[in-house]
């Protein structure tokens, strides 16, 4: 039997799988703060630990290596984030009372991510760092843990939108994720050109502009394919 890896004092009182448990969690939470802050790349196995008040061993015992630990990061809130997701679709309907379906559908893919159990601020710093630095570590999870419920929602946009092409499809649902991921950025953007009238941190309030926001964007017409020499000369205020 594999012995447990000696863990800090503050599991002094603690035994077996309960001190492991909360080792593992300090860990998980001490990596997700410094690659929140500093990138992947910029953070090593011996910061994090020592930011968990634990020991190299119990990192190596529990994640394996920085990768393990990295992709134990991102699935603990991933996971939990598409299942809700998918819960969520599962309720959509359309019945007198409740809003168009295509509002229930977006409502139920930016929800969880924003204010469900698993989403909000601090995993989504975390993710983008990881989608800046875009390695295929990076890519690889994103496809493993959210693919499959994504696809759920596309097949369900693809049937309220049956006129709505393939690549308008898609580039659509481009939008929605980044309008999602840095609106939980909250980078003081919007606060600064609304004088504070708007909050990217009040979600409920964030949440009841976006969906009908991005229910309209999904509804507009085909997208013109090319871009005129006009269009290319227009200078737009800085995002």
């Amino acid at each position: 039997m594999t012995a447990l890896p000696l863990e800090d004092s503050r599991d002094a009182t603690v035994t077996g799988d309960a001190r492991g448990e909360a080792t593992r969690k300090r860990i998980l939470d001490a990596a997700q703060k410094l690659f929140s802050e500093h990138g992947t790349n910029g953070v090593s196995l011996r910061a994090i630990t020592s930011e968990a008040g634990a020991n190299s061993a119990a990192a190596n015992y529990h994640f394996g290596s920085k990768s393990g630990l990295l992709e134990a990061v991102f699935a603990r809130h991933a996971a939990g984030i598409a299942q809700e997701r998918e819960a969520m679709l599962a309720q959509c309907r359309a019945e007198p009372g409740r809003p168009p379906m295509l509002e229930q559908i977006v409502r139920a893919f930016l929800e969880p991510g924003m204010r469900g159990e698993h989403g909000g601020t601090s995993f989504a710093r975390f993710r983008g760092r990881m989608l800046a630095e875009n390695s295929e570590q990076t890519r690889e999870l994103y496809v493993r843990y959210f693919n499959g419920s994504t696809g759920q929602f596309l097949d369900a946009l693809r049937k309220v939108l049956p006129d709505l092409s393939e690549t308008d499809l898609f580039w659509r649902v481009h939008v929605m994720l980044g309008t999602m991921v840095y609106t939980l950025a909250n980078t003081g953007r919007i606060q600064a050109l609304s004088n504070g009238a708007c909050d990217p941190s009040d979600l409920d309030d964030a949440l009841d502009h976006l969906v009908p926001m991005i229910a309209h964007l999904f509804r507009g017409p085909a997208t013109p394919t090319g871009t005129s020499d006009a269009a290319r000369t227009l200078n737009p205020i800085q995002a």
